[in-house]
């Protein structure tokens, strides 16, 4: 299985990096470019549309694993199919601008067609909850995941360390809790994520793009689903806790406040840093630092100490975003 994921990672990576170059170049002569503006974190007019190389090296790393993935075979197909859809709405979002109402719209669809192809003794919070509310709030999370994905694509290389960390944290959760059927497919969007990293990191050359942080997260996110139900719940909310904590406060604050919480801000954790005076990479390097020892906290939940990786991740995630709020303050 590790042979076989890190051959995987050897072609995701290098198909990634070539297609985002091409990407840029089409970006730069369609002249598709991100123009700064209040709610942005750069100055520079940016081409915009990464996702057009990265998702399809993962998408198509995936799909030579369905014919060999048992049951997880017809998910993995559904998955690229789902994917390509959020591509093709995010891109029209990216080129002409989209209202919300009909892009979290589709969103919903093809997260609920995915989510009904769990098979029906399979639950995501183990069997605490009624098969029905089980399935609800397991596709409201997703729901959420795919959008805060997006959300928080704000700063040059955050994305890409984020994707990046939690696709190879899936994979070593996986291998560590044997299902290690989730590791090929995992360490291939980690590896595309890596390879886009390469042009992303500040200062970046090209941005991701609605059409390449909705499909990200929504591949991810249905991975994080499939690690909950192999019993995994508590190492899929631990690897994506930062992500998870930015978001989700940042989104209760604004509606406190009574801001439109879907339009474009500056508000998150990271986005203040950035404000306060540190630079992209400085701010991507300390999130990065935070999704190792998340890793390392979630591989000691599925080892047997839930309670111990659970309290670990609490102070990574509360540490990361006192960093931030101090950095934002300075």
């Amino acid at each position: 299985m590790i042979p076989g994921s890190l051959a995987l990672a050897a072609v995701a990576l290098p198909l990634s990096a070539l297609g985002t170059g091409l990407a840029l170049r089409y970006l730069r002569r369609r002249q598709v470019l991100d123009l700064p503006n209040e709610r942005s974190s750069h100055s520079l007019p940016t081409p915009r549309g990464g996702g057009l190389g990265v998702v399809p090296a993962a998408l198509l790393v995936w799909l030579p694993l369905v014919p060999s993935a048992g049951e997880l075979g017809p998910w993995l197909l559904v998955s690229v199919a789902g994917a390509m859809l959020l591509m093709l709405t995010s891109w029209l979002d990216d080129r002409h601008g989209l209202p919300a109402g009909p892009r979290f719209l589709a969103h919903a669809v093809i997260v609920a067609g995915t989510l009904a192809l769990l098979p029906e003794g399979a639950e995501v919070f183990q069997g605490w909850l009624p098969l029905w509310l089980d399935r609800l709030l397991a596709g409201l999370g997703w729901l959420w995941f795919v959008n805060l994905f997006n959300f928080m694509d704000g700063i040059d290389g955050i994305s890409g360390v984020e994707a990046g960390c939690l696709g190879f944290g899936i994979a070593l959760v996986g291998l560590v809790a044997g299902i290690g059927e989730l590791a090929p497919p995992a360490v291939a969007v980690a590896a595309a994520a890596t390879g886009f990293l390469l042009w992303n990191w500040h200062p970046a050359k090209l941005f991701l793009g609605d059409v390449g942080s909705v499909p990200l997260g929504f591949l991810l996110g249905g991975l994080l689903l499939l690690l909950a139900v192999g019993g995994q719940l508590a190492a899929a909310l631990i690897l994506p806790a930062y992500y998870l904590a930015d978001a989700t406060i940042t989104l209760v604050r604004r509606g406190l406040k009574g801001e439109k919480i879907w339009q474009a801000h500056r508000q998150h954790f990271y986005q203040r840093a950035v404000q306060g005076g540190k630079r992209h990479d400085q701010v991507a390097l300390a999130v990065l630092a935070a999704d190792l020892a998340l890793i390392a906290a979630a591989l000691l939940a599925a080892a047997g100490r839930v309670v111990e990786g659970t309290a670990a991740a609490v102070i990574v995630v509360a540490a990361l975003l006192a960093l931030l709020a101090k950095w934002a303050r300075s």
